[in-house]
């Protein structure tokens, strides 16, 4: 009996631990995708990383889709927006994206647009192939390389807390983020205690909260100052 109970613990251990590991993996890459997806801010040609694909298109198309080779150009995926806002919340300029997440270890991919109900090639992308067989012209991307295995960066996680009343739609934003404070929400532990873990890299950060455009200190860091640009905010130190 008592082996019995022992090997029921290690085995809850041990998926624990799985579980512990598959969230924190899953942070860590939705992290890195918020991060691509913020620094880009024009159409241009797409953007490789070990992790993910970014396409970009024109937002005056009323709809932009994608289909890949390795799917028989059977489905297509539509482009979402992206709107860009300036510190006062006013519209700056929006293009349309589709962000791929590579799971299909190829060393090239061939792809077509779908623009307002017109297949085309890519504008965005120069190199192109043709096809005799079927008459037809695709956009093609090469020398993609092996899909890297994902690793925990060298990075520490830095928890951020905030303390104050509970139900808010907190956001944390920073010059980590260029001040834009739309993308991280603040998770709430329990009610009036805000949470979030980010994996920043060595260096001096200005931060701060926001509900809505309201700019909140943070009332568990002491440490404040006027950044360049004249806002006052919470300084960060990370080793």
């Amino acid at each position: 009996m008592k082996r019995v109970k022992i090997l029921t613990v290690s085995i809850c251990m041990f998926f624990s631990a799985i579980f512990a590991f598959a969230a924190e993996t899953e942070g860590l890459k939705s992290y890195f995708y918020d991060k691509i997806i913020h620094e880009i801010d024009h159409v241009q040609a797409p953007v490789i990383t070990d992790d993910y694909i970014v396409f970009t298109a024109d937002s005056s198309n009323r709809f932009v889709g994608i289909a890949f080779d390795f799917e028989n150009f059977q489905t297509i995926h539509p482009f979402q927006i992206l709107t860009a806002y300036d510190f006062d919340g006013k519209e700056k300029s929006s293009i349309l994206f589709y962000c791929y997440e590579r799971k299909h270890n190829v060393s090239s991919i061939k792809y077509r647009l779908v623009m307002d109900g017109l297949w085309t090639t890519d504008p965005e992308n120069p190199v192109r192939e043709y096809d005799e067989s079927i008459n037809l012209y695709f956009s093609k991307l090469n020398n993609l390389g092996e899909i890297a295995t994902y690793t925990k960066p060298e990075e520490n996680f830095t928890r951020f807390i905030y303390k104050g009343e509970p139900g808010l739609d907190l956001k944390l934003a920073g010059n980590f983020t260029n001040w834009d404070p739309w993308i991280y929400t603040m998770n709430e532990t329990y009610p009036g205690s805000y949470e979030l873990s980010l994996p920043l890299p060595s260096g001096k950060y200005y931060y701060s909260y926001f509900v809505g455009l309201t700019q909140i200190l943070d009332n568990t860091n002491p440490d404040k100052e006027y950044t360049p640009d004249g806002r006052a905010a919470n300084i960060l130190i990370v080793n």
